[in-house]
């Protein structure tokens, strides 16, 4: 209901279709209109109040539509939700909350998104100047915009919500001048080297608690090369590093794409580039068609935390279109554990999509770089680095404190983490040594496709060279992991390091 006059009410729909061959599912809300202003400079505000009850079985999206005249300086938007107590094992309410402008709804339309707090915030203003980190900052264009709800969860009992929408008019702010991160990190680019980073992060732009410069600074002191910027499902922080980059750490511009069926994270997006998020894993074509753009524009692909046992985190798209996967996310647990045999299986199954880790850090007691990625990659910019990890040229530490290197030689061939030793013997000696440091109580283990094929204790001092022999015959690739026996919440032990295999082949 709106509890002032809302003329011209809009009618409700089920299905809202797209211009063109576009579309996107969901409800349409009756919206609000608000009246012309009088003058040629208005100034004042006008609010509208809208109610209502979204029953179990909605809908993933619903679009309040809001008709907006002329001369608004600031749209506000504030909302709030029922959450009536539930039986223990049953969904409560939450709710999920964004924008979008006159330039359209339909699926895909960067134009129209003008932001996403999802269910971090309860409120949220934009202007020309300035936006809620989360939304874009930009003119206030006449036209229908459209709030955007997402219920996440709905109680057996209904979710009723209410959303007021002010409108303040007046002169437009001055324009928000862009300030995105450098393409460099010169005091931290060492040439053709193994860079360290964290690809899975978040700030107040989303649902994180640091701010970017408090970012910045956790990922200083974890010693880290480089971060990957990944907030849910919006850009408003790629326009913004730059006014806390520094000279020390590449900021990489991504997004996490956060579905109702798994999260993935768009590694190495341009500035400001948006991908959609309002589909299904039953979509599988949608899932394909925005991966497939991030591709076009230099990027990769993330299955995030595949098997984490919350509502619509775990990965449901499979890996056709997946270039990496996130195997351990933040400390370990038993669904890191879970994660890396099924990454297994894929091996084994002769698919190969790079393992990443990274520390999903959201708030201040998360730490960030735990675990991190160490890459290799022929200079740190943010191409050179995706080459790397496409390749699987990459490993997995808890944190700056562990080192590692994993070979394969077999005469005067040699071969590292991600690559292929071509033998012209399959009965040929080949020889696999793995060196560890900085890991003390730990135990290394090399792996092939037929599981662990050796295990050694590391001793106090924290280092050890491992060496084993196999074949091209009994060995397709090897693979090493450090492990402290040290039982967490969930698991036996503690992953400490862990390794993209090395291939072996035969002509």
């Amino acid at each position: 209901m709106c509890e002032q006059p809302c003329e011209d009410r809009l009618p409700r729909r089920t299905v809202l279709a797209g211009s063109g061959a576009l579309a996107v599912a969901g409800a349409l809300l009756p919206g609000v209109v608000f009246a012309e202003p009088a003058g040629a400079e208005p100034t004042g505000e006008q609010t509208r109040t809208v109610t209502g009850t979204l029953p179990p079985g909605v809908p993933d999206w619903h679009y309040l539509p809001v008709d907006v005249p002329r001369g608004v300086r600031e749209i506000e938007v504030v909302y709030s939700y029922d959450r009536p107590q539930v039986p223990p094992g049953t969904r409560g309410n939450a709710l999920d909350i964004g924008m979008f402008s006159p330039a359209g709804i339909q699926l895909g339309n960067e134009r129209g998104f003008r932001g996403w707090s999802g269910g971090a915030r309860d409120r949220f203003t934009i202007s020309a100047g300035a936006a809620t980190p989360g939304y874009l900052p930009g003119p206030i264009e006449p036209g229908r915009w459209h709030v955007i709800l997402g219920p996440y969860t709905v109680a057996p009992q209904g979710l009723t919500y209410r959303v007021d929408i002010t409108l303040r008019f007046g002169r437009p702010d001055p324009a928000f001048t862009p300030r995105p991160a450098p393409a460099s990190a010169p005091a931290r680019n060492r040439g053709r080297a193994w860079y360290r980073g964290d690809g899975h992060l978040h700030t107040v732009h989303s649902d994180g608690r640091r701010t970017p410069a408090e970012l910045v600074a956790a990922a200083r002191a974890a010693e880290l090369d480089f971060i990957v910027s990944t907030e849910h499902n919006t850009s408003s922080a790629a326009l913004q590093w730059g006014a806390h980059a520094v000279d020390d750490l590449l900021i990489v511009d991504g997004e996490e794409v956060t579905t109702r069926t798994g999260h993935w994270p768009a590694w190495n997006l341009p500035a400001g580039k948006w991908i959609d998020w309002r589909y299904r894993a039953t979509d599988r074509r949608e899932f394909r068609r925005f991966a497939e753009e991030v591709h076009r524009a230099g990027g990769l692909v993330v299955a995030a935390h595949p098997f984490t046992p919350c509502f619509g985190c775990s990965w449901g798209f499979g890996y056709q279109h997946a270039d990496l996967v996130e195997v351990w996310n933040g400390p370990w647990t038993l669904d890191d554990e879970a994660s890396v045999i099924s990454w297994d299986g894929l091996l084994r199954g002769g698919t190969f999509r790079p393992a990443v880790g990274n520390s999903d850090a959201h708030n201040l007691d998360h730490v960030v770089g735990l675990p991190q990625n160490v890459v290799l990659a022929d200079e740190l910019t943010p191409r050179r680095l995706m080459d790397g990890f496409k390749a699987g040229r990459n490993w997995i530490a808890e944190s700056a404190q562990v080192r590692l290197e994993l070979t394969a030689a077999a005469g005067s061939r040699r071969a590292g983490i991600g690559e292929r030793l071509r033998t012209d013997d399959a009965g040929l000696a080949v020889t696999i040594e793995l060196t560890v440091a900085g890991v003390p109580g730990t135990a290394v283990r090399l792996l092939d496709q037929n599981g662990p094929q050796w295990i050694q204790p590391v001793d106090a001092g924290g280092a050890a060279t491992v060496r084993w022999t196999t074949q091209a015959r009994y060995s397709t690739w090897v693979r090493a992991e450090v492990r402290r026996p040290v039982p967490t919440a969930t698991t036996p032990d503690t992953m400490v390091a862990l390794t993209n295999p090395i291939f072996l082949d035969t002509p």
